[in-house]
């Protein structure tokens, strides 16, 4: 995949012509025109390096540098400070903020190409940083190929197992507005908390909004609810402000399971791309695991599963005469281990509903605990606490 520069200049000539420069060099380009559409671009963009100007309108080029140093998903992003301003004052703050070069315009094009590829090559052979705990909380997402494979009961069932696993607070959260499931099922009234956010601008939504729309529960899990019926949302921003929460929720610094569910939610692989760890249900039936085999390769062709543990988990709710091995599942999907199998437990799911608890905690000495268990301790394996 080309490389991609976000261009952040408030005159739309530069824009134009740097960007059909690098064009032709074969990077991939996008473009903001002030410092706030380009720390909101920076998060959703996910660009490999960002050629920033000082003089813009709204913010000027050091306070977007020293924001953009302070988000983790670009932290470590090369900037490269492209500017009019050629006094030795200006270059010294441009690298106190923490840009990486200094480039004064005007400057002949194959100047400013040879310090782009100096700077990428230089990204490139970085080793990757080993995350702490203290920098980003750990992110697990759930998915599956198509609708109705129970993505939504166990997301929260794992964040359940998962804070008693680790006896520390996590967070779940339903990204699907009008699709909310937990509420109703945990009895909880209020379930506007991501409607809430998804008012406001992407720039707006930060940590400490998003804690304040987080609901408690009594088996030391934070929720972020989504309402069940139709909502008056504008689905033009709304891949956008989704990526802004779960930036939010990821320096809240806890454990935190996503309610996902399929590719049909707006930003789909930029929210996968967040996620440290993809946990993907199918069940033991062919047409299934087939569709799941090509939704496994559809991801893998958009780079989204790049680096990321891949948990393939099997949510059986399927008749036993029809039922697939585990052996044959993992022969369909290629040699892919499974990680964990949920069985069907139509009896517990009605008694947690009316107890409004998950099912691990109505029964958690049962089956469909322990199973919870199991695959809850490979995935602690990879949490640092």
């Amino acid at each position: 995949m080309p490389e991609k520069i976000l261009i952040v200049d408030d005159d739309v000539e530069t824009l134009r012509l740097v960007g059909l420069m690098l064009q032709r060099q074969g990077y991939e380009i996008a473009a903001a025109s002030n410092g706030t559409q380009a720390i909101s671009m920076a998060q959703s963009e996910y660009p490999d390096l960002i050629v920033l100007d000082i003089m813009m309108p709204d913010m000027d080029g050091y306070q977007v540098t020293k924001q953009l140093r302070g988000m983790s998903e670009t932290a470590t992003t090369p900037i490269l400070m492209f500017t009019a301003k050629s006094q030795v004052d200006d270059k010294v703050a441009g690298y106190d903020a923490g840009v990486d070069d200094y480039l004064t315009k005007p400057v002949h094009p194959a100047e400013l190409v040879a310090h782009i590829k100096a700077l990428l090559s230089r990204t490139r052979s970085r080793p990757a940083a080993v995350e702490t705990p203290t920098e980003k909380g750990y992110m697990i997402g759930v998915t599956a190929c198509r609708g109705g494979m129970g993505c939504s009961t166990f997301a929260i069932n794992l964040a359940t197992c998962l804070a008693q696993s680790l006896k520390l607070p996590t967070i779940a959260a339903e990204l699907r507005t009008g699709q909310g499931t937990w509420a109703g099922e945990l009895g909880y009234n209020n379930a506007e908390g991501l409607n809430n956010l998804l008012q406001r601008k992407p720039s707006e939504i930060t940590p400490q909004l998003v804690e304040q729309s987080l609901v408690s529960t009594g088996f030391n899990v934070k929720l972020l609810l989504a309402p069940a019926g139709l909502t008056s949302i504008d689905y033009n921003a709304y891949g956008d402000k989704i990526q802004a929460i779960v930036s939010a929720i990821s320096m809240l610094k806890v454990p935190a399971v996503f309610d996902i569910g399929t590719s049909f939610l707006p930003g789909f692989d930029k929210v996968c791309r967040k996620m440290d760890e993809l946990v993907i249900l199918t069940e033991p039936q062919l047409v299934t695991v087939r569709r799941t085999k090509h939704f496994i390769d559809q991801m893998n062709t958009a780079n989204i599963s790049a680096g990321k543990i891949i948990d393939m988990v099997i949510f059986n709710r399927v008749r036993a005469d029809v039922q697939m091995t585990t052996v044959q599942v993992t022969e369909e999907l290629d040699g892919m281990p499974i990680t964990g199998m949920v069985p069907p437990a139509p009896e517990l799911a009605n008694q947690a509903a009316q107890k409004h608890q998950p099912m691990f905690s109505a029964q958690p000495e049962g089956l469909v605990a322990q199973q919870y268990s199991r695959i809850t301790e490979i995935i602690r394996e990879h949490i640092r606490v």
